[in-house]
């Protein structure tokens, strides 16, 4: 057993070189063609799609890694609340129509009468439904069909996730849900990804109190998961997704934005990105360059990076807010970092930011974000007379 489990562990962290790796590939070869401008229009189009796709496969990759890693150290988290659990649902339906069409892959979607909410992280059970989408996407060839339903047993909400896909040997059913297993680990296996995302559901509706079982009829016979959570009974406000800035076509004409980071390229692509939805940026590469900045250009929004040489963003926070608010201490100031954990966020708000902001995050998202951060900042800032606006 043990020897089978680190056979499992190497074959993991093969596929976790190949994964990344493939990707990478072909940015840097689409990014080189763009750069030689040796791509016609069509062409041009398809590279930046490409880099777009392989991009958010990279980020989903780490973001799996790196909900393992807290799951081994016993850290990953839930805030739990009441949830409309079927709102949640149709946001991860949303979310899959476009890689189902790509397939040609109906969806049908059944709800079987109104449910109580469930306790729970409404970004965390949107990951679940998420997963189980994708999971049935991935393993049903094109034309085919997938079936969600969405009901009560009882005391408890019961979601259930069919494809018509490839179905599930018998032989492997057991070892659906562990970490570092898949059915093919081969170099001829025709799916791709790291496997991550069973384990990772599995132990998300563990943290909810809930249960999660697959079945399967057998190799190509489709397979199905079913997911159990128990309801709450009381009248309650009720969260209905994941609490995000939802990407709009929000301008920041007008504003002012002091932009820290001490990577140039980060930088570099953040100010371009904010500048074209209106804002006047500036921006510097640490905290002695930020606290210059802040005076000198009077900025509406600061927007700082945390991990940097010298003064991080936790230091640079403590000094704006120890300014008096005629000098700056209470400028709407959020913080756009890598760093990404519940834990981070809470460290960060406490720390004195307005937001937290994670890496890589959607540009329309930011966009929207920055523009409700300069709305709705706690405390706006007013500069002394004679000093701007």
């Amino acid at each position: 057993e043990a020897e089978a489990s680190n056979r499992a562990k190497d074959e993991f962290i093969a596929m976790i070189s190949h994964e990344l790796r493939t990707p990478l590939g072909a940015i840097l070869i689409w990014t080189q063609l763009l750069r030689n401008e040796q791509l016609d229009e069509a062409a041009t189009a398809r590279a930046l799609g490409m880099i777009e796709r392989s991009t958010k496969t990279l980020a989903q990759l780490i973001d799996d890694l790196l909900d393992v890693s807290r799951i081994i150290a016993g850290k990953l988290r839930i805030e739990a609340r009441p949830v409309d659990l079927a709102a949640v649902v149709d946001a991860a339906l949303a979310a899959a129509q476009l890689p189902a069409e790509s397939k040609n892959i109906r969806i049908d979607y059944v709800v079987e009468g109104a449910l109580e909410p469930v306790s729970g992280d409404p970004g965390r059970l949107q990951q679940v439904a998420g997963n189980l989408l994708a999971n049935a996407i991935k393993f049903t060839p094109e034309g085919g069909r997938v079936e969600v339903k969405l009901g009560r047993t009882r005391s408890h909400a019961r979601l259930v996730v069919s494809d018509s896909g490839i179905g599930i040997d018998p032989a492997f059913l057991p070892y659906i849900f562990e970490r570092f297993r898949q059915a093919d680990s081969t170099s001829t296996r025709t799916q791709k990804g790291l496997g991550l995302g069973l384990a990772i559901t599995r132990h998300l509706v563990e943290l909810h109190g809930g249960s999660i079982e697959a079945a399967s009829g057998g190799e190509g016979r489709g397979a199905s998961f079913t997911v159990t959570l128990p309801l709450l009974h009381v009248p309650v406000h009720v969260a209905t997704r994941a609490e995000s800035p939802e990407p709009t076509s929000a301008t920041l004409d007008g504003l002012r934005i002091l932009l820290v980071d001490d990577e140039d390229d980060a930088r570099e692509a953040m100010a371009v990105l904010l500048r074209q939805a209106g804002a006047h940026v500036t921006s510097v590469a640490s905290a002695p360059q930020a606290m210059a900045a802040l005076e000198r250009e009077k900025p509406h929004v600061l927007l700082s990076d945390i991990a940097m040489p010298g003064e991080d963003g936790y230091a640079l926070i403590a000094r704006v807010r120890s300014l008096p608010a005629d000098r700056g201490g209470t400028v709407a100031a959020a913080a756009l970092t890598a760093y990404a954990t519940a834990e981070d966020r809470a460290r960060v708000l406490q720390a004195g930011y307005h937001g937290h902001f994670a890496k890589p995050i959607d540009p329309a998202t930011l966009v929207s974000a920055v523009a409700a951060l300069a709305e709705k900042a706690v405390q706006p800032q007013t500069w002394a007379a004679g000093t701007g606006g």
